[in-house]
């Protein structure tokens, strides 16, 4: 069930489920945090942008820039594999709470500047992020 904490309502019927719960002393129940559509079209907009300026693929950008480079230690997991022992894999961006998202995001932006001369703007620059998805646009077939 998911509630948009936004919403009076449900700030509301989160509260009374949680409640419901303790009444009922369940004896397990897990709370997740989900990134807003919103996140991922800005951060969709940012990946492209970057790839556009740099000549590389967008999944490329996000592998090995965006992931391995940048956010390693949000991405990078060790694993215990049954036959090749520790191995380390990357974790889906899907898997992210908003707040990792978030701290991933700016500390790519950061980087962008910093290391590759490329500006991505932040999420209120609206101009500026729809004139990257009109770009983008234009490159879908190669991006």
């Amino acid at each position: 069930m998911q509630f948009d904490l936004s919403k009076e309502i449900d700030v509301i019927r989160f509260r009374e489920k949680v409640e419901y719960h303790i009444r009922k002393q369940t004896k397990k129940l897990e709370l997740t945090e989900k990134r807003t559509v919103r996140q991922n079209s800005y951060f969709h907009l940012l990946l492209g942008w970057f790839s556009i300026e740099t000549g590389n693929k967008m999944d490329y950008v996000k592998f090995h820039y965006f992931k391995k480079l940048v956010n390693s230690e949000i991405f990078v997991v060790a694993v215990k594999d049954k036959f090749l022992g520790h191995v380390e894999t990357i974790r889906s961006s899907a898997d992210l709470t908003s707040t990792e998202m978030a701290t991933a995001i700016t500390r790519f932006r950061n980087w962008s500047s910093e290391a590759a001369g490329v500006y991505l703007p932040e999420a209120n620059e609206h101009l500026y992020l729809e004139h990257i998805q009109n770009a983008m646009y234009n490159y879908k077939e190669w991006i």
